[in-house]
């Protein structure tokens, strides 16, 4: 099996300040002004770490700096790297990748539906498809569910003697960022691609938006908001059933924004990472949390503005989960998965939380590092 790796350098950058993506030079530049780092190549060089350890010498084709060399340097992989005629910062660079590995079996990338979008379009018939999670917004069926098993599946892959089992349906979605920055959630199917099968360690396509989540989830949420403490803040969203809480306590949530409230009051809306590890220096934290529909992330998938740091705060008694009954019947597997981008806090998460479903009504449910 030939493999070859494409990194987009910009993925995720809009996560953590609150750009909901970052689609477009000018979100790109946005985001660096608000202080955003860069995740996605730090985040392929873990997944291409744990396949040197586990099938070093693998034989990878890539292209040259932040687009893919950079993230294997140093590790025991063996290496052709392709030149590009050259480098833009645009979708471009994607384009001219996907077509330099025309040749190869699987092509893994780093980023998210919009990177997917981007190398699907230019892919060879029969080629193969693997994402791994770097961006905001990652309703694709193509993605591993972390970094790790992105690896951990690619050393099977290349070690493996007999045919491969392939998925060529999988779907991959598209959400226009300038309309969900308008307010409203548009995704659409773009299309599909061949991936390989492996349950444990690639995610399921994201479930259409809620459009209503019934009388019971909005019993929970009004019960959660009469409970709440004056001595705390509350980091609620995004998502609807987060946002449940927000209109229980009599405000309306950000659209996959994230918002905070002190005492029953909005002191956040719409916040970045920055603004809410502010807030929350000198307070307790709990973070109000929804589950994403067949996937089952609970942290990890279009909440990265709730950082490492506040998810360690709060801890795992800190997380306050609501979701209906008929959507943790339907995750693709009967657990919550979280992928904060710190596989120690993840581990410290790992356990079991209660989910409310109604008023006076809850779930156990299993959370599991990634």
């Amino acid at each position: 099996m030939k493999v070859g790796l494409i990194v987009n350098p910009n993925a995720g950058l809009g996560g953590a300040v609150g750009l909901k993506g970052t689609d477009g030079p000018d979100i790109v530049a946005q985001a660096l002004e608000r202080g955003a780092v860069a995740q996605s190549g730090p985040r392929v060089r873990r997944a291409m770490a744990r396949l040197a350890a586990r099938a070093p010498g693998a034989a990878i084709v890539t292209v040259p700096g932040a687009l893919g060399a950079d993230w294997v340097d140093g590790l025991d992989l063996a290496l052709t790297i392709r030149p590009l005629p050259d480098v833009s910062g645009t979708a471009r660079d994607t384009w001219q990748a996907v077509l330099a590995m025309k040749d190869c079996d699987l092509i893994v990338f780093g980023g998210g539906d919009g990177t997917a979008r981007d190398v699907a379009g230019r892919l060879s018939n029969g080629t193969g498809l693997l994402g791994v999670p770097c961006g905001v917004k990652m309703h694709s069926g193509v993605f591993a569910v972390s970094p790790e098993a992105a690896g951990a599946l690619l050393a099977d892959l290349v070690g493996q003697d007999g045919p491969l089992d392939w998925d060529d349906a999988t779907e991959i979605m598209e959400i226009d960022e300038e309309v969900l920055r308008a307010g409203r959630i548009a995704p659409r199917l773009y299309g599909h691609a061949r991936t390989p099968r492996a349950r444990n360690r690639i995610q399921a396509s994201k479930g259409g938006p809620r459009i209503d989540w019934g009388a019971q989830l909005q019993g929970a949420a009004a019960e959660l908001v009469c409970e709440m403490d004056d001595h705390t803040l509350y980091i609620i969203g995004p998502g609807t059933s987060a946002g449940a809480v927000m209109r229980a306590a009599g405000h309306e949530p950000s659209v996959l924004g994230t918002d905070a409230l002190r005492q029953g009051a909005i002191v956040a809306r719409d916040a970045t990472a920055q603004d809410l590890e502010t807030l929350g220096a000198d307070d307790a934290i709990k973070i109000v949390r929804g589950v994403t529909g067949q996937q089952g992330f609970l942290l990890g998938r279009g909440n990265q503005q709730i950082s490492p740091a506040l998810i360690r705060k709060a801890g795992r008694d800190g997380l306050l989960v609501l979701a209906s009954e008929d959507k943790l019947a339907s995750l693709a597997q009967p657990r919550l998965w979280v992928d904060t981008g710190d596989p120690d806090l993840d581990a410290e998460l790992s356990g079991f939380v209660r989910v409310r479903t109604a008023r006076g009504r809850e779930m156990m449910m299993r959370v599991s590092a990634s």
